[in-house]
């Protein structure tokens, strides 16, 4: 496209009549003034957390749920009023929250508490320094003044599968040398197993309360969406019953919201796009058709080597033959990927797991076979879409170093 065409095009983009009124009512990190059907956590968080206003630290809290179940929302919403509070009243409360999926945050022990250090105002290298020192560093920063800390910990799994759970351990212990400051930690996680991972030493030393949220139901993701489409949206731009069908798709996906509100927001850019004055449920159609691709995409780059090294390893069988895929096969061709990469093989029992972490993904399909009295094998079969095949073969390569 020649440049005056390009000009042209944004000229005549800023001409249009935009759908959107609040775009970011529709976006992960938008906090609604009121909450929809999370009254009970709220309350639940709001009642663990209140001593932090007198200084007296509670106790760890880990929330658990699967994806989109207002997690995140909630303590944001919770401790962001807490934070109002003590400012108001001089209250020497400081909240940090971490994604722990994000990378060169949260992807090694030094790299967050260096991030932590940050938090406070130290200039950390992001390499270079010994581990033991940053957190020397961090530990004589927060412990300069009274103050109580509290450190969110979002997808506090992703964080223990890239660095073990010793930086928990370490965090936990911190408080009995602190003389000022104190730190209780919040971990977010879908990881409905992920405290009984962990080493028993480190269980014993987090002491932490629990909660579950449970799925939105379709009636409650409706109600969610209305509230959020009416901010975010011009009057009169939603076809008929389009909130109710993204509200079916997203219960069908365990009841989660935030892909409901994802799906919303990439409809009405869809619909834009094609200069349509209102948002039609094929728009709807061709926004579930995108993500889903999307997710896929996104889901192998941030898994683990070892899951990545699994995954090649299937695809690199799946292309070679046409017939039907086993695990002994997948092992064996995974066993070459880690010869090449300098991964440490897993036991073929620990890579049967990693094989159906991925089913429940939706990346492959296992199916259990019978052979009789030679007991049972699993058939494994890729389920996603053939054209996505060789995106996904170029980002394991790369994430495995092997182009």
């Amino acid at each position: 496209m020649a440049e005056k065409e390009l000009v042209t095009f944004f000229e005549g983009f800023l001409k249009k009549e935009p759908l959107f009124l609040h775009k970011q009512a529709l976006q992960g990190q938008y906090i609604p003034e009121t909450i929809s059907h999370r009254d009970v956590q709220i309350k639940q968080v709001a009642n663990i957390l209140a001593p932090c206003l007198r200084l007296e630290k509670p106790s760890n809290l880990f929330l658990y749920g699967k994806t989109g179940s207002g997690k995140t929302l909630t303590i944001k919403y919770t401790t962001n009023e807490m934070k109002g509070i003590a400012k108001q009243k001089n209250i020497p409360l400081t909240i940090i929250y971490l994604n722990c999926k994000l990378k060169k945050v949260a992807d090694t022990e030094y790299r967050l508490i260096a991030q932590l250090a940050r938090e406070f105002g130290k200039n950390i290298p992001s390499t270079g320094l010994p581990t033991d020192e940053v957190y020397k560093i961090f530990f004589n920063t927060l412990d300069r003044e009274r103050q109580l800390v509290i450190l969110i910990l979002d997808e506090v799994d992703q964080l223990v599968k890239k660095t073990g759970d010793e930086i928990l351990y370490n965090l936990t212990r911190m408080n009995e040398e602190l003389k000022n400051s104190q730190i209780s930690l919040i971990g977010v996680s879908n990881d409905l197993t992920f405290i009984d991972n962990l080493d028993p030493r480190v269980r014993s030393s987090l002491s932490e309360e629990e909660l579950v949220f449970p799925p939105y139901n379709a009636l409650q993701l409706q109600e969610i969406l209305k509230q959020r489409a009416s901010a975010a949206f011009k009057e009169n731009t939603l076809d008929e019953g389009l909130i109710e069908k993204c509200a079916a798709y997203a219960a069908r996906e365990h009841g989660d919201a935030r892909r409901a509100l994802e799906l919303l927001r990439v409809a009405g850019e869809v619909a834009e796009r094609g200069s349509s004055v209102k948002v039609k449920m094929g728009h709807l159609d061709e926004a579930e058709e995108k993500i889903e691709k999307d997710r896929v995409l996104d889901l192998v780059l941030t898994q683990p080597k070892q899951f990545q090294a699994v995954l090649y390893a299937i695809i690199l069988v799946a292309t070679k033959k046409d017939s039907s895929i086993f695990t002994g096969e997948v092992y064996d061709i995974y066993r070459d990927v880690c010869l090449r990469t300098g991964l440490r093989p897993l036991t073929q029992r620990r890579i049967s797991d990693v094989i159906a972490e991925f089913d429940m993904f939706g990346i492959i399909n296992i199916k259990v076979i019978s052979k009789g009295r030679y007991g049972r094998t699993r058939e494994i079969a890729l389920s996603t879409p053939t054209s996505m095949i060789p995106k996904i073969k170029e980002i394991l390569e790369e994430g495995l170093s092997l182009s």
